[in-house]
């Protein structure tokens, strides 16, 4: 008697990869719509900012993680730096910091990690851009 053949069924959408981003966001989310707060009472347009700056840091991490390899080691490290500046820059402007410290802080920060973006794939991979084989 022969075994049937297995029906292939449809892709299933998987949530690997989510894990890290989606906690990551909603702890941003959270702090930005406390430092909106001020020390005032909670409205509804700060839950909407910190549901709206969640979301978009959870996409944009998910799509540095898994579609950032496409891209050399500069730029990725560049990409990861920039997304750190704005995340940080956009938090302390919340905080009601003027423009200027806000965007230092932020070209601060962003220099900062995108150097160590850049050190940690510069020592993890080899010339291709392959992770290294140890």
């Amino acid at each position: 008697m022969a075994a049937h053949a297995a029906v292939p069924t449809g892709r299933r959408i998987s949530l690997h990869g989510w894990g890290a981003p989606v906690t990551i966001g909603v702890l941003y989310g959270l702090y930005a719509a406390t430092n909106a707060r001020h020390g005032g009472p909670t409205t509804l347009g700060q839950l909407w900012l910190g549901l709206a700056s969640a979301i978009v840091l959870a996409v944009a991490i998910y799509a540095l993680r898994h579609y950032g390899h496409v891209l050399p080691r500069e730029p990725r490290a560049a990409a990861w730096g920039a997304l750190v500046g704005i995340a940080v820059g956009f938090l302390y402007s919340l905080a009601g910091a003027s423009v200027l410290s806000s965007s230092g802080l932020g070209l601060m920060s962003g220099a900062v990690s995108g150097a160590a973006a850049y050190y940690l794939f510069y020592t993890h991979e080899d010339a291709q851009g392959h992770p290294a084989p140890y």
